[in-house]
């Protein structure tokens, strides 16, 4: 292992850090890395789950009282205390707004990243989606490799069960590089990848040309000498600086980097890398779905890039057990009963993929997809789009719109979608009525979709889907 320890960003200084939107998957990372430095680490989310439980095991002392008289002795000191938070955080929200008012030095969490990448040599990967699977995969390789890597993770990594990856000697870092808020016009990559740009979060970037300034902005940060890995077929124009490489890569085709010889089949999917002066063949695919091969690609240009060998790149895809609620397996079905599968997808593109997957994994099977709307102004900008991706499903159940941090827009609903899907079978149903709706069904294949919490369901939905259920399949 290279001994060319990674310094912590500046902040560290900071004897106690508070997080304000400490149950925040991409807020969870700093909260272990900054524990695994051995400061005090503290915060507040909104409601309990099982990542604050995880959490607080872990060492974080976390509130659920917008209260300011909650934060802890340790923390109400501006002398020695940083405060970290999310965008989506209230404005109002009592702690943070105690903290402003007292002297702290309040940063968002985005800022946090920014001085860890310009600390390190930065891997930063982006996207409207493919990211936190490619970011994940890129760790994989890495963190078994004599490279190693400290990994922020927009998702829990299935190998570790964490979405941190610490290599205390490594000098690179992963980076997943959101584009909500601006987040990634924070960071120093080293080397970038942009997976995809199909508009999203209009609500930030007003419309397509905005979300494509965002993203041309991002490659603008790459570091002189640095690297950008480009996608095939984006409407992007990059705006990199002197001294940056710019390379494209897809799953298939003439790219810089690509794959050929694809072989998909009885459950494995595996293919040749070629690249600059690069031909690995016999790349198996650790989560065999058509859509991970793309992410392959790129995080073995990534990781090659930073210094792995072949063999790292054979071993790191191959093991890649996948991102939680990344096309997560749940039940596989070969005891009989349903199978179960979970998706984060929540833009038109990814749900659309998705559902082809599992189209091709299981010809013939009966899909039932249950899909619930992340956002008023997603659902509002993308409805048909949501509707024709959704339309590829045999049905369509379809619960209210998760809100996060909007307010309703009037005649925003899920039936904006779904009075378009024209699959053969749809309804809606309240997500409080989802597990009754289950109870009394019959099914062969069920996936959950979207960025909203049904995840916190899967555990009873699982348990509904039971070996007594008949399956249309064996019919």
């Amino acid at each position: 292992m290279t001994q060319n320890r990674q310094q912590p960003p500046s902040d560290s200084s900071f004897r106690n850090i508070y997080f304000v939107g400490a149950g925040g998957i991409g807020m969870a990372n700093l909260e272990r890395y900054f524990l695994s430095l051995r400061h005090n680490v503290a915060g507040y989310d909104k409601t309990p789950s099982a990542l604050t439980q995880q959490l607080e095991d872990e060492g974080v002392e976390i509130t659920y009282d917008d209260n300011h008289n909650t934060i802890p002795a340790t923390h109400r000191s501006p002398a020695d205390t940083l405060v970290v938070y999310t965008p989506a955080v209230p404005a109002d929200n009592d702690i943070l707004s105690w903290f402003r008012d007292n002297g702290f030095e309040v940063v968002k969490r985005a800022a946090l990243l920014g001085k860890i990448t310009r600390s390190t040599k930065a891997i930063c990967i982006s996207g409207s989606h493919g990211k936190t699977t490619t970011c994940s995969m890129t760790a994989n390789i890495l963190r078994q490799s004599e490279v190693g890597c400290n990994a922020f993770l927009g998702g829990i990594l299935r190998n570790t069960g964490s979405n941190l990856v610490i290599s205390p000697d490594s000098p690179w870092s992963v980076i997943e590089a959101d584009e909500y808020d601006r987040s990634f016009h924070q960071l120093s990559p080293t080397i970038a990848v942009v997976t995809s740009t199909d508009p999203d979060h209009l609500d930030i970037y007003g419309d397509e040309e905005g979300y494509l300034e965002g993203f041309a902005h991002f490659t603008s940060l790459i570091r002189p000498g640095g690297t950008l890995l480009l996608h095939t077929g984006l409407k992007l124009r990059p705006r990199t600086a002197e001294g940056v490489t710019t390379m494209t890569y897809s799953g298939s085709g003439d790219a810089d980097w690509h794959a050929e010889e694809i072989t998909f089949g009885n459950g494995t999917l595996s293919f040749t890398l070629v690249g600059p002066d690069v031909r690995i063949p016999g790349i198996e695919i650790g989560v065999p779905v058509e859509i991970n091969i793309d992410n392959a690609v790129a995080a073995s240009a990534a990781a090659l890039l930073a210094g792995a060998t072949h063999d790292d790149i054979r071993r790191g895809i191959a093991t890649f057990k996948g991102a939680k609620r990344r096309f997560e397996v749940i039940r596989d079905g070969k005891d009989g009963t349903p199978v179960l599968i979970d998706d984060y997808a929540h833009s038109p593109n990814e749900v659309k993929a998705s559902i082809s997957s599992v189209k091709k994994l299981y010809p013939g099977r009966q899909l039932t997809v249950i899909f619930q709307p992340h956002l008023y102004t997603r659902t509002r900008d993308f409805a048909p789009e949501f509707a024709e991706a959704l339309s590829l499903a045999d049905e369509v159940v379809m619960p209210e719109i998760y809100p996060a941090r909007e307010l309703p827009i009037p005649g925003v609903d899920s039936n904006l979608i779904l009075k378009d899907v024209t699959s053969p079978a749809k309804c809606y149903c309240e997500r409080k009525d989802l597990l009754n709706l289950i109870k009394n069904r019959n099914f062969d294949i069920v996936m959950t979709l979207g960025a909203a919490d049904l995840d916190r369901l899967l555990p009873d939905i699982s348990k509904l889907l039971d070996i007594t259920k008949h399956n249309p399949h064996d019919a």
